[in-house]
C-alpha cells in the first residue's frame, strides 16, 4: 500500500518548489509576482470575470481574491468596471498594461515549467503525470 502521508508530503512539496521557483523567476524578469499573475490569467481567460471567478478557479476565498485583485488594480493592470448584470459586483478586466505585463510572463511563466518539470519527465511521462493530478484534483 503507498504511503499516503509520504505522497502528501511530496506533493505538498512540490508545490512550494515549483511555486517558489516560479514566482522568483516572474519577480526578476517581469516584476510581477507569481500571486497576481495567476488572477490575472483567470481574469483574461474569463469573459465577464468577477471576483468570484477569481476566487472558484484559484480554489481561495473570496476575501483573498478581493485582496489580491486589489493588488492587481493597485499596480495598474486591471480595472472594475460596473456590471450591467447585477450592481453588487463588478467585471474584472485587463489594462493595456495588465494586458502586455500578463503576455510577456505567460512566456516566462511556460519556460520556467519547461525547465523544472520537462527536464525531469519525458513528453509521454509528463502526460501521464498531468493527467493524474488532473483526475485526482477533479475528485476532489
Amino acid at each position: 500500500m503507498t504511503d499516503l502521508r509520504r505522497l502528501f508530503d511530496d506533493l505538498v512539496g512540490l508545490e512550494i518548489a515549483v511555486w517558489d521557483a516560479v514566482d522568483g523567476r516572474l519577480r526578476r524578469e517581469c516584476g510581477l509576482p507569481l500571486g497576481q499573475f495567476m488572477p490575472m490569467r483567470v481574469m483574461a481567460g474569463t469573459p465577464g470575470c468577477r471576483v468570484l471567478d477569481v476566487s472558484v478557479q484559484l480554489r481561495i476565498t473570496v476575501g483573498a481574491a478581493s485582496k489580491v485583485v486589489d493588488r492587481v488594480e493597485a499596480a495598474g493592470r486591471c480595472v472594475r468596471q460596473p456590471n450591467p448584470e447585477d450592481r453588487r459586483s463588478s467585471l474584472l478586466v485587463l489594462t493595456p498594461a495588465g494586458v502586455a505585463a500578463l503576455a510577456a510572463a505567460d512566456v516566462v511563466f511556460e519556460r520556467e515549467l519547461a525547465r523544472l518539470l520537462g527536464g525531469v519527465l519525458s513528453p509521454a511521462g509528463l502526460a501521464r503525470f498531468a493527467g493524474t493530478l488532473g483526475k485526482v484534483r477533479a475528485a476532489l
